[in-house]
C-alpha cells in the first residue's frame, strides 16, 4: 500500500500501515480530547542506563540484546524511569516523544483509576448493579452485574460470535457493510438478546464490560469520559500533552481501548501509581485506591479463569486482576497494564522502575512477544538493581 493511500477502518491494523495508524488514530476514527495539565509535572532525565549487558533468551539458541528485542517486537516507544527520572528513551517506526500512540486495552487501567476516584468521592457505588445507571441492559445477560464485576472482569455476560461482531461494529473501530445502519455502544447494549449470566465467578475477559462501565460513568456524572479523565487524572497528574479517546457515532467513549497518549504521559501515570497516588505534595489518587490495586483481586478467580494457564506458562507466578490492572506477586513484584498489538505499562516498585513499551505488532495477541516483554522487564530490573 502506498504511503499516500488513506488509512481506513478496513486497513488500519494491516501490516503495511499499522505503525502509522497507531500514531494517527484521530485521522480515521472520531476522537474526543483529554486536556493536558496547565502546569505539567517535571519528568527529569537521570544518568543514562547501561544496557550493554542486556540479554534475554526466548529459547536456548535465541538470545536478544535490547535493540534486537525492540525490533523483534515492533516497538514504537521504550521508556524507562527509575526513581522518577528518564534513564532510557527509544522511539521507532515513525513515532516520537510528542506524538500520541493508541494504548488499546491499557485504557482499561485508566478507566479503573477514574472509576475508583469517583467511588472514593462518593459519586459512584461500585457494588451497585450497572442497570441502575444503564437501565437498558436490565434484561440482558448483564442483569445483576455490579460495576465491580465489570472492573474485575467477573461478569458472566454471554456474547456469541454474532453478538461480538455487533459489538465490534458499535465501537466505531470496524468498517460497516455498505448500507448498514449506524451503530453505537448504547444501542448495542440495549439491543442484546436476553441470556442468562452468572456474575462474580472466574475471570472472563470481555472488553464490552469496560465500555458498558464507561456508559455508567458518564451517566453517573453527567460528564463525558474525556472530561472525567482530564479532570480527575490527566490534569492532576501533570500530563504534558493532550490525550485522545476514540468515540462511537453518538460520542460515547471506547474506554476499553481507545485512549491515545504520548509515552511520557503514560510514564507519568505509572510514576503516579508507583508513588502511591501522589504527585509531589498532592494526593491525586487516594492511597487506599493504589493499595487496593496491589492487594485486591481474586487469585482463585484468575487461576481458574481465561488467562490463568497461559500466564502460568510464562512463569509469571501468582497473578490477579483488579480494576483493569494485572498484579504479579513476583519476583519481581509487578503491577502492569496491557493491550493488544504489544502495549505495556509496567510498575516495578522494588526497583523504583516504570517501563513503557508501545508497539505496532500485526498479530493482536502474540505470545512470544508478550513473553519477551516480560523478560525484558526482569532483565531491566536486574541491570538497574538498587
Amino acid at each position: 500500500m502506498s504511503q499516500n493511500t488513506p488509512i481506513t477502518l478496513a486497513t488500519w491494523r494491516t501490516a503495511s500501515v499499522i505503525a502509522t495508524a497507531f500514531r494517527t488514530v484521530p485521522d480515521f476514527i472520531p476522537t474526543a480530547r483529554i486536556a493536558a495539565a496547565p502546569a505539567p509535572s517535571d519528568l527529569p532525565e537521570g544518568p543514562t542506563a547501561d544496557f550493554a549487558a542486556f540479554d534475554v533468551a526466548l529459547a536456548p539458541d535465541r538470545h536478544f540484546d535490547l535493540p534486537a528485542l525492540l525490533a523483534a517486537t515492533a516497538t514504537d516507544a521504550f521508556l524507562v524511569l527509575q526513581h522518577g527520572r528518564i534513564v532510557h528513551e527509544t522511539y521507532g517506526n515513525g513515532l516520537d516523544a510528542g506524538t500520541p500512540h493508541i494504548l488499546m486495552s491499557m485504557s482499561k487501567a485508566v478507566t479503573g483509576l477514574v472509576a475508583s476516584l469517583l467511588a472514593e468521592a462518593g459519586t459512584l457505588d461500585l457494588e451497585a448493579p450497572v442497570s441502575t445507571l444503564v437501565p437498558g441492559i436490565a434484561e440482558t445477560s448483564w442483569r445483576g452485574a455490579t460495576l465491580c464485576h465489570l472492573l474485575d472482569m467477573r461478569a458472566g455476560a454471554a456474547l456469541d460470535a454474532a453478538t461480538l461482531a455487533a459489538y465490534a461494529a458499535a465501537t466505531g473501530w470496524e468498517a460497516l457493510p455498505a448500507g448498514a445502519p449506524p451503530a453505537d455502544l448504547a444501542r448495542f447494549f440495549a439491543g442484546m438478546a436476553p441470556a442468562p449470566g452468572t456474575h462474580g465467578g472466574v475471570f472472563k475477559y470481555d472488553s464490552a464490560n469496560t465500555d458498558l462501565l464507561g456508559l455508567a460513568l458518564e451517566r453517573a456524572t453527567g460528564k463525558s469520559y474525556a472530561e472525567l479523565v482530564s479532570e480527575h487524572l490527566w490534569q492532576p497528574m501533570g500530563a504534558v500533552h493532550d490525550a485522545f479517546i476514540t468515540v462511537d457515532g453518538r460520542g460515547a467513549a471506547r474506554c476499553s481501548g481507545g485512549v491515545c497518549a504520548i509515552a511520557r504521559d503514560v510514564a507519568r501515570l505509572g510514576q503516579l501509581v508507583l508513588d502511591g497516588g501522589r504527585r509531589g505534595p498532592r494526593q491525586v489518587v487516594p492511597a487506599r485506591v493504589i493499595d487496593d490495586l496491589w492487594t485486591g483481586g481474586d487469585a482463585g478467580a484468575w487461576r481458574t479463569g481465561q488467562f490463568g494457564a497461559s500466564f502460568g506458562a510464562m512463569g509469571l507466578g501468582t497473578t490477579r486482576y483488579r480494576n483493569g490492572w494485572y498484579i504479579v506477586d513476583g519476583p519481581p513484584r509487578l503491577l502492569f497494564a496491557m493491550g493488544i498489538h504489544g502495549q505495556n505499562l509496567f510498575v516495578v516498585p522494588d526497583h523504583g522502575l516504570v517501563i513503557v513499551k508501545l508497539s505496532s505488532l500485526v498479530t493482536p495477541i502474540d505470545p512470544p512477544a508478550i513473553t519477551l516483554a516480560h523478560r525484558a522487564v526482569t532483565e531491566v530490573a536486574r541491570l538497574l538493581s538498587p
